[in-house]
């Protein structure tokens, strides 16, 4: 029997994918805006805040309350010998926080449809939950199409 080995490249099919088009400032359009996306990279964390699975449930709790976000579902995990990631769906998407206590480090991720929705403050009180001591926030609009000015 002569068998073959499949392609194994990491994502298959991106090679035939025309490039991304980033927009320029002043080029989205209000109408196309369908949710907030942040990025928030947490340094010198308190290292026992961030490796305590119940302390990281209550956070994302919270979190979801002051981005204005109903929780649905939330599901975390702590690793041996430490770490957390924990995972909140969202009526409105997710949040999600991996932890790197070793370093004092966080990981979150926090996407909200809707304008009733505010992430930003979602991340200042992680942060501050946290203790971190210097941080890093990305936050964008998604949306469904980009528009000329």
């Amino acid at each position: 029997m002569n068998q073959s080995v499949p392609c194994l490249h990491p994502h298959p099919g991106w090679d035939e994918l025309a490039p991304l088009k980033v927009p320029s400032q002043g080029m989205t359009n209000k109408k196309n805006i369908v949710g907030k996306h942040c990025i928030l990279e947490l340094y010198e964390c308190d290292q026992l805040r961030i490796d305590d699975e119940a302390f990281v449930r209550t956070v994302i709790t919270s979190a979801a309350k002051f981005a204005g976000a109903q929780l649905l579902n939330l599901i975390t995990h702590h690793f041996e010998p430490q770490g957390v990631t924990g995972l909140a769906l969202l009526a409105e998407s997710h949040i999600s926080i991996h932890t790197w206590p070793e370093h004092g480090y966080a990981a979150i991720d926090i996407f909200t449809c809707g304008d009733h929705t505010m992430p930003e403050k979602a991340c200042t009180f992680i942060r501050k939950e946290f203790f971190s001591q210097r941080y890093f926030l990305k936050s964008f609009d998604r949306q469904t199409s980009i528009s000329k000015a």
